[in-house]
């Protein structure tokens, strides 16, 4: 464990100050759980700053009320990368400076240190994670390899868990529908491709549980509700890993993003929050982060050398998003097409859904 205290050197010659607790709103489960030991507890040890999490089953729309109230309660929030994006263009986040980030463990500036888009105006990357399917393995004799298997309840028959909204449930209709990777969002902004993802998804309507909070689809899968479902890929890690869960991720279709730590605009212990954001997204707080869940880390330092699980011996790299194996077939989230159509595609979801 001492080698996530390390501060890089940036970080080791700040001069911290104890105020009053730093609130940090994340997603809870194991997620909140790896975020508590990887961040919050080396932070307070090394600042002396008091640090509390809690959780939201979605902070963004959270801190936006919050601002919008003009009664700010958060400090920091991880939020989903389009969210961080439209929060910004919509003033409800405070700017972060890149220049005020630390360097790498090996002196490589931040602007060069974090992988392409890792930062943005207001945001930066605590780490790639995935939205992925999974399935319990002694449920079938041959289990589902391909995305298209999420759909064919002949050949696996069983529920279905879904996330409760359009994002990355669109995307991987699409892709179940042979839509490849690479072609899914010129697919989806037409009305056609639309049409068509909504089509795939009639396929297996009425065998859907659906499910919002992270936490909630492993559970799906442990109670046997569901035969297979979407998740976040650390939550399933994490139940196979803690829990000795027989649970097996399906890569091929997965949708992978950058996940972010944002600061509410009136955060009332901004200097602080700020303080947390460049202690944890240093390349020993986003390598700390990695021993604890599969989620990928988004600076080169971080990944220079092996990264081991908290368990002493599961090696993280096979586990990870980004490693090459799982990257065939694989989306990333595109921002950009969320920010401008998620307002009018949930609200398609939500009509459907009642239909």
């Amino acid at each position: 464990m001492k080698k996530i205290l390390i501060l890089s050197t940036a970080l080791t010659g700040m001069a911290f100050a104890a105020s009053a607790d730093v609130i940090v709103m994340s997603w809870g489960g194991a997620y909140g759980e790896a975020q508590t030991e990887a961040f919050v507890k080396p932070f307070m040890a090394a600042t002396g700053i008091k640090t509390t999490m809690t959780d939201s089953d979605n902070p963004a729309p959270a801190i936006k009320a919050m601002v919008e109230a003009g009664n700010v309660t958060v400090d920091v929030a991880s939020v989903e990368y389009a969210d961080g994006i439209r929060l910004c263009d919509e003033g409800v986040l405070e700017p972060i400076d890149i220049a005020t980030l630390p360097a790498g463990a090996d002196g490589t500036p931040a602007a060069d240190d974090f992988l392409p888009g890792a930062v943005t105006e207001c945001a930066v990357s605590t780490d790639i994670w995935s939205n992925v399917f999974a399935y319990d393995t002694t449920k079938f004799a041959e289990g589902p390899t391909k995305v298209a298997d999420f759909f064919d309840l002949e050949k696996f028959p069983g529920k279905r868990g879904l996330k409760k909204g359009a994002k990355a449930v669109l995307e991987l209709a699409l892709m179940g529908d042979g839509v490849p990777a690479s072609e899914v969002y010129a697919v989806l902004s037409t009305p056609e491709g639309v049409d068509r993802a909504f089509a795939k998804l009639d396929t297996i309507k009425k065998d859907v549980v659906w499910w919002e909070a992270g936490s909630q689809a492993p559970q799906l899968l442990a109670d046997g509700e569901v035969a297979m479902t979407t998740a976040y890929n650390g939550r399933i890690f994490a139940a196979a890993m803690n829990e000795g869960k027989p649970f097996q991720i399906v890569w091929d279709g997965q949708i992978y993003e950058n996940e972010m730590f944002v600061v509410p605009k009136g955060a009332p212990n901004k200097e602080d929050a700020m303080k947390f954001i460049a202690f944890s997204t240093s390349t020993e707080g986003l390598r700390a982060s990695a021993q604890q869940i599969s989620y990928g880390p988004a600076r080169k330092s971080s990944m220079a050398t092996e990264i081991i699980f908290k368990d002493g011996k599961t090696v993280m790299a096979p586990h990870l998003p980004t490693a090459p194996e799982n990257m065939t077939n694989a989306l990333e989230t595109s921002s950009e097409f969320w920010v401008d159509h998620d307002a009018e595609l949930n609200e398609r979801f939500q009509a459907w859904l009642s239909q």
